[in-house]
């Protein structure tokens, strides 16, 4: 019956639509939520109109945001792009495009910089932004493995968790109880959940199911994700960065060997040999 309504209709019923399930969120924020008993009902609704266009974040708004947060990172936080060799950097570029087309979101854009940081640690923000530190791709044996890494940060963006973390960080904090969000602020926010703020637990686990499946998709021996892993645990003294802004969920490995196991990918044996991958970052 909707393809009888006139445009002017349809504009009314969405606008309606729209205010309904703003409605519907305020009320359960603030049944969910300690509320100050000053608060009144449009303060609530006007929260919940802020969370809806916070959750509901386009495609294109969303790469928009990491843009700026990329800016950020790199004027102000000291994220120094690796510049000393360009080959390098196209290569890891390659890896990333390849993961990037066989990813959960390939129609967004992807871009993957080394960061010039001898940590062993890689990092993504919303919008396609993925950061790989020069630490870690010495670290990495072969190509198999760093792809693995990299797939799992695809895997945070592809599973939209910093917009998730975001949101729950925003409405707890009460930035998302003003009618208009101040646009920097979100960049901040951004910025600090990229660099400072571990990932839940279960953002780790579904960005290891999603990085798995993307690097035997795109063809690369699954092991190597395993491989990485395991080297990293077994390192003496403390841990590696990565494993401190990447929570060990618990059983990680076993989790991942898990799904290896299955055999979906036994056909994918791309990225092994490491003399290969020795001779494309010699230089780094």
């Amino acid at each position: 019956m909707f393809s009888f309504l006139t445009s002017h209709s349809k504009s009314l019923w969405r606008r309606g639509l729209y205010a309904l399930m703003a409605f519907v969120m305020a009320i359960g924020i603030g049944l969910a939520t300690p509320t100050p008993s000053h608060a009144s009902l449009f303060d609530l609704i006007f929260q919940g109109i802020r969370y809806v266009q916070l959750a509901n974040l386009s495609d294109r708004d969303e790469v928009n945001l990491g843009t700026q947060i990329d800016r950020q990172l790199k004027a102000r936080q000291g994220v120094r792009v690796y510049n000393r060799n360009a080959d390098i950097n196209a290569y890891v570029n390659d890896i990333g495009q390849r993961l990037a087309a066989t990813s959960d979101r390939p129609h967004i854009p992807y871009t993957f910089q080394v960061v010039d940081n001898n940590s062993v640690n890689a990092f993504a923000t919303m919008g396609g932004f993925v950061y790989i530190q020069t630490g870690l791709i010495r670290a990495a044996r072969n190509e198999a493995e760093l792809a693995g890494v990299m797939a799992h940060e695809i895997g945070h963006i592809t599973g939209r968790h910093a917009l998730q973390q975001m949101r729950q960080t925003a409405l707890a904090s009460g930035i998302a109880g003003a009618l208009r969000v101040n646009q920097d602020t979100l960049v901040n926010l951004g910025v600090q959940l990229a660099l400072q703020l571990p990932n839940s637990r279960e953002a780790e686990h579904d960005a290891d199911r999603r990085g798995f499946h993307n690097m035997g998709r795109a063809g690369y021996d699954t092991t190597g994700f395993i491989t990485f892993m395991q080297q990293l645990e077994r390192r003496s003294g403390s841990p590696p960065e990565f494993l401190s802004t990447h929570p060990n969920p618990g059983n990680r490995v076993n989790n991942l060997q898990s799904m290896h196991n299955a055999g979906e990918y036994d056909n994918a044996g791309y990225g092994t040999d490491e003399a290969a991958y020795q001779a494309r970052i010699r230089g780094l």
